[in-house]
């Protein structure tokens, strides 16, 4: 088929095969246009195309498609420019790490706790002097940019906190056109359940069969082990499923 690509102001066409990967157009356009592969992002209504996985896993893509390319400054992948550098500050110890920019308050909590293991529930967040105490709102929510201080207070056991209580979600998860004929399967699922669970849930059910697959939530490939309030699920939101697997360093 073939296909437009939209560059700024202007657009030109080329052939592609439905089982050609990203990764294979991406070098066709650097062939074309001398733009190195690592420079390109190609994306669809702001959905970034993932370099290993097939046109045909895109149930979007069609003859009409408009496809962006976007030129990176420097030769880096999309994921790189939605991180940020974060430092998180202890009585008397501080330690620095990337988050996602669409990190959550109880997302970085999860995180410290993972990192230096201080309990989820003793944890009051700090930035310039206000309290991160809404545990769904962003961290761009209260401001925090790259290089930002986050002062970490422990509660007393007396003002410890019991987690949010678990919310049932209704949402859709969304098959590419190799599986399942691009279906949208609806699911009402517990937010505290992992993407294994979500995963283990589907395939006993038989709606999806056994095989590797990649789940991604809001442009981003989502993680094994963690909740999907960990990934910022809400109510109605879509899940987008594909073949595949995700390759060492993705994360």
């Amino acid at each position: 088929m073939r296909v437009t690509i939209v560059m700024g102001g202007s657009e030109f066409s080329i052939d592609v095969e439905p089982q050609e990967t990203v990764l294979n157009i991406k070098q066709k356009i650097e062939r074309l246009l001398s733009i190195p592969v690592a420079s390109q992002t190609l994306a669809i209504w702001g959905w970034e195309l993932i370099d290993g996985l097939d046109m045909e896993d895109y149930p979007i893509i069609n003859e009409s498609t408009k496809i962006h390319l976007n030129i990176n400054s420097m030769p880096a992948l999309i994921e790189e420019h939605s991180k940020i550098q974060i430092t998180v500050k202890f009585s008397a110890r501080k330690t620095t790490f990337e988050v996602e920019k669409t990190e959550t308050v109880r997302s970085l909590k999860e995180k410290i706790h993972i990192i230096d293991g201080t309990p989820i529930k003793r944890m009051a967040l700090y930035f310039s002097g206000q309290e991160m105490d809404e545990e769904f709102r962003y961290l761009t929510n209260y401001g925090i940019s790259d290089k930002a201080e986050i002062i970490v207070f422990l509660k007393s056991t007396a003002r410890m906190i019991a987690d949010p209580p678990t919310r049932r979600l209704s949402l859709a998860v969304q098959t590419s056109s190799t599986l399942l004929n691009a279906a949208t399967i609806p699911l009402d699922i517990s937010d505290s359940s992992t993407l294994t669970e979500l995963r283990r849930l589907l395939v006993t059910n038989k709606i999806l069969p056994p095989d590797d697959y990649i789940f991604i939530h809001k442009q981003r490939i989502m993680r094994e082990n963690c909740s999907l309030r960990w990934h910022g699920v809400e109510n109605g939101d879509f899940l987008y499923v594909f073949k595949g697997t995700v390759g060492p360093g993705r994360f």
